[in-house]
Order: C-alpha cells, then structure tokens, then sequence
C-alpha cells in the first residue's frame, strides 16, 4: 500500500471546488495537490480503487471558470477531523498540460519567497 510521500504537497482547504465531471455537481474541495495527484474533502466517503472523473472550475479574470478535466484513482479514504467530512487521496491518470499549470500557479501563489535585496 502506498504510504510515503515523494512530492511536497501544498494546502488548499475550502479554495477550489472540485465537480463530478460527468454531472457537474460539487463533490468536494481540494485539500492540496502535487503534480501527481491531489486530496479531496468531501462529504461523503470515496470508494478506494475506484476511478473517477473529476473537474476542476478555476475562477479567471475575465468571470467564466476555466475547465480542467480529470481522471484519477483514490488510493486511500479516511474520516477527517472535522465530523462529517472524509479526506480522499488520488492519483492522477489523465491530466492536461492546464492541471501542471495550475499546480505551479498555486505553489507561487501559497509560497514565501525571498525577494532579491535592492540595492
């Protein structure tokens, strides 16, 4: 079973909805993604080693969502410490050049970065 993690993960609880992607409906929000996957808060408990179609709305400036479409496979599900809600573990299996960009978009956006001291 798959227990260490290789990739840094970064946090986003309660950002970014994440969308069933045949119905559209809310399924959940992102937790923190990686290049290689990304966790799911839910509701509702995922079925382990079950694939699922996943979307992701990404707000944009102009007002209409950017689309990213996803296939993954939960790998691991568990109860969350907040009552009610279930921590989801995915792998991804199919994912745009988009999902990289966002990922990236995200490490900057969360990050401390040192400036350059002016001189």
């Amino acid at each position: 079973m798959f227990t260490d993690r290789r990739i840094e993960r970064h946090q986003l609880p309660y950002c970014l909805k994440v969308f069933n992607g045949h119905t559209d409906r809310t399924i959940g929000y992102l937790g923190n993604v990686s290049e290689d996957g990304l966790m799911l808060i839910s509701q509702l408990p995922m079925m382990i080693g079950a694939d699922f179609d996943l979307r992701l709305k990404i707000p944009v400036t102009d007002g209409s969502p950017k689309v990213i479409d996803l296939r993954a496979c939960c790998l691991w599900c568990h109860e969350d410490a907040t009552p009610h809600h279930y921590d989801a573990g995915f792998s991804l299996q199919r994912a745009p050049p988009e999902y990289g960009q966002l990922v990236e978009a995200l490490k900057q956006y969360f990050s401390f970065q040192t400036l350059p001291a002016s001189a």
